[in-house]
C-alpha cells in the first residue's frame, strides 16, 4: 500500500488526509498542537459558492460543495446544512446593485435570484428589519467549524491505516519526508504540508511565502437567538469583498462608512445548532497585527445585524480573532512541490472552508494520483 504524510490538522490538511485515504494510501496525519486551534475552527463554517470568481475559483467551489454534501451524508457530525444564503439590501441603492447582478449571466451558475422584501421574509422569517430586497443563493451551505475536524478525524480513524499524531511539530523536509522537532523522520510516497498561516516556518519555502500574506479577522458569537434563521445572512458590503460581484455596478453603492472602510468590514451571520449567532467579520492586512480586539467594529456589526433582523441580537457570549493565509496573486491557493514527493498547499484565504475538498482533490491530481 502507498504511504502518505500530511502535516497540518486544519481543514486543508484534514481534507488531504481524507482524499489520500480514499485513494488507497496509508496516512500519518501530523498536527503541531494538541488539537487544531487556528483559522479552521475560527470561522463561520460557510460553504460559500455565491461570492466566488467566475472561472477556476467557481469551479473549485462548486466541486467542493458537492463533495461536502456527499461526505456530510456519511459523516453527520460535520453538521452540513444546505441552507442557502440571502444577501440583504437595506437601501434603494443596494437594491439597484443587487437587481443588476441578478440579471447578469454570472448569477445563473451560482443559483442566485433577486427577492423582493416580502419574498425575503418568506424565505427567512427572522428577517424583520426595514429591508429593500436581497440576493438569494440556493447553492450556499454551512458546516460546523468546531465539530467538522473532529468528526472527519473520527471517520478516518474508523478505517484502517489512518493515524493522527497531535503535538508533532514539523521543522524541515527532505525528499518524500518530513522531519519533526524531535528529529524523527516521517517518510511517505506523497507528503503534503498544509500548515496554514505558518507558511514561512520551514526552510526552502521563501518562494511560496512571496505569494502569500496573513490576514487577521475579528468575530463574535451570541447566546441563543429566539428565532430560527432559515438561511445564512450577509449585507451589501459583501458585494465589495467577494469577486463574483465585480460585474455589478458597485459604484452605485457609494462609499463605505468610515468604520467599515477602516476595518474592511462586512456582515456575515450564521446560526449555530444551539441557536447562537456567529457574526463577523473584519480584515486587517498589515503585520504586525494588533494583539487586542477592537470594540468599535463589534458595535457596528451588531448594529447591522439588528437592522436586518429588526430586533437586537442576543448578548455576546464570546469574541475572538483569527489569522489565515491568503494568496496575493488571485490564485485559489498556493500549491508547490518543494522537493520530490513533498507538496506545500496553503493560502486559500477566506475560501478555505468552502474549497478544501476540491483543493485536496486537485493536489492529488497534480501529484499524479489516479482519480
Amino acid at each position: 500500500m502507498k504511504t502518505a504524510v500530511v502535516a497540518g490538522g486544519g481543514i486543508i490538511g484534514t481534507w488531504h488526509a481524507l482524499e489520500l485515504r480514499r485513494a488507497g494510501f496509508t496516512v500519518d496525519h501530523l498536527e503541531a498542537e494538541r488539537g487544531p486551534t487556528g483559522a479552521s475552527v475560527r470561522n463561520f463554517g460557510l460553504v460559500w459558492v455565491s461570492g466566488r470568481r467566475s472561472g477556476q475559483e467557481l469551479d473549485v467551489a462548486q466541486r467542493a460543495r458537492r463533495r461536502w454534501e456527499e461526505v456530510g451524508a456519511q459523516v453527520p457530525g460535520i453538521g452540513f446544512r444546505p441552507n442557502g444564503s440571502i444577501t440583504v439590501a437595506v437601501s434603494d441603492e443596494e437594491r439597484t446593485v443587487m437587481e443588476a447582478f441578478a440579471r447578469h449571466p454570472d448569477a445563473g451558475p451560482r443559483g442566485i435570484t433577486f427577492l423582493a422584501p416580502a419574498e425575503v421574509r418568506a424565505a427567512n422569517s427572522a428577517v424583520q428589519g426595514a429591508i429593500t430586497g436581497g440576493l438569494h443563493c440556493r447553492e450556499d451551505a454551512v458546516v460546523e467549524p468546531r465539530r467538522a475536524l473532529g468528526a472527519l478525524r473520527d471517520h478516518l480513524s474508523a478505517q484502517p491505516d489512518y493515524r493522527f499524531h497531535p503535538g508533532t511539530r514539523v521543522v524541515d523536509h527532505d525528499d518524500h519526508a518530513l522531519i519533526d522537532v524531535t528529529g524523527r523522520r516521517w517518510e511517505g510516497d506523497l507528503v503534503v504540508i498544509a500548515t496554514g498561516a505558518a507558511f514561512d516556518s520551514l526552510p526552502g519555502t521563501a518562494h511560496v511565502a512571496a505569494r502569500l500574506r496573513r490576514v487577521r479577522l475579528q468575530m463574535l458569537e451570541t447566546e441563543p437567538f429566539s428565532h430560527t434563521l432559515a438561511t445564512s445572512l450577509a449585507d451589501a458590503d459583501t458585494l465589495r469583498y467577494y469577486p463574483a460581484y465585480e460585474v455589478a455596478p458597485l459604484e452605485a453603492l457609494g462609499p463605505q462608512s468610515p468604520m467599515a472602510a477602516a476595518h474592511h468590514l462586512q456582515l456575515l451571520l450564521v446560526q449555530r445548532p444551539d441557536g447562537g449567532l456567529t457574526i463577523g467579520d473584519t480584515h486587517a492586512y498589515e503585520e504586525p497585527f494588533d494583539f487586542a480586539l477592537s470594540e468599535d467594529p463589534t458595535h457596528e456589526l451588531l448594529a447591522r445585524a439588528e437592522r436586518i433582523l429588526g430586533t437586537p441580537p442576543p448578548p455576546v457570549s464570546r469574541r475572538w480573532e483569527g489569522v489565515y493565509a491568503q494568496c496575493t496573486d488571485g490564485g485559489v491557493c498556493a500549491r508547490e512541490e518543494l522537493s520530490p514527493g513533498v507538496w506545500m498547499v496553503t493560502g486559500p484565504g477566506g475560501r478555505g472552508m468552502t474549497c478544501a475538498p476540491a483543493i485536496a482533490a486537485d493536489t492529488l491530481r497534480a501529484a499524479g494520483v489516479p482519480a
